[in-house]
């Protein structure tokens, strides 16, 4: 070799591995994504979440305010707009969301009442056997006694079922309407319950009975001129023997 240098033959990597290529040149640094991927972008999913719980919230929003609206329609005073839309109020409040009390008018308890019920059987022998009356207003009054907290069912349950049979029948006992014959059913299904739960045995119709005892006046003030007001007489109602299903324990 003349100059005496001696050449070495040096073999170059290939960058386009180093690239992240496949040998077709220089395609700027760039990885693009693998074919058949179906997960979406993280944008996407946020997107898509954010739009769900707007969803949600407004919807539960709108229920709210329909909830107040058809609610305040119930308690307030009759109005034009209560009495157009009576059916949809109706519909909505009774049963679950019934009121016992007026926006300006509050309506207290100006009675006592006792409710009892009692059954009747029809043995296999066809004798008829009617049971004693069994006092359903005494085991809610024992509920309460001596309680410091009890229970909304003990307070109100038979209460409130007695005052909205009142308000759908009247004084003929005859149901006019869908509503009237739930409360029919409503208030027999409670005598019938609690009977079973507390004295047993088998029957197959049930009927109430109720004392109405008014609440005296107070007095008009201390002295030996004052008096009371006398209160109105002790009335008391039987109701029709009402068919149950056959109870037996």
């Amino acid at each position: 070799m003349p100059g005496g240098i001696e050449t070495v033959d040096v073999d170059e990597p290939d960058r386009s591995r180093d690239r992240g290529g496949d040998g077709d040149g220089d395609r700027g640094g760039t990885v693009l994504p693998r074919q058949g991927s179906s997960k979406p972008p993280p944008l996407l999913l946020r997107a898509g979440l954010r739009a769900g719980t707007n969803a949600a919230v407004a919807l539960c929003l709108a229920t709210a305010l329909v909830h107040v609206l058809l609610v305040f329609l119930h308690v307030a005073p009759p109005n034009p707009l209560s009495r157009q839309y009576s059916r949809q109020v109706n519909a909505w409040v009774f049963p679950l969301f019934e009121q016992n009390w007026r926006l300006f008018a509050p309506d207290p308890e100006s009675v006592n009442r006792q409710i009892s019920a009692r059954t009747m059987h029809t043995a296999q022998d066809g004798r008829v056997r009617v049971s004693g009356w069994f006092d359903l207003s005494g085991v809610d009054d024992s509920a309460v006694r001596h309680d410091v907290f009890p229970s909304h069912t003990a307070q109100n349950m038979l209460r409130r079922a007695w005052s909205s049979y009142l308000e759908t029948h009247g004084g003929d006992d005859r149901p006019r309407s869908e509503r009237a014959l739930m409360m029919q059913k409503y208030l027999t299904d409670i005598a019938a319950d609690r009977i079973t739960d507390h004295r047993g045995g088998t029957f197959e119709s049930v009927q109430l009975r109720v004392i109405t005892i008014p609440i005296a006046a107070p007095a008009e003030g201390p002295g030996p001129g004052s008096s009371a007001a006398a209160p109105k007489s002790v009335e008391t109602r039987y109701l029709p023997w009402w068919k149950v299903t056959s109870h037996e324990n």
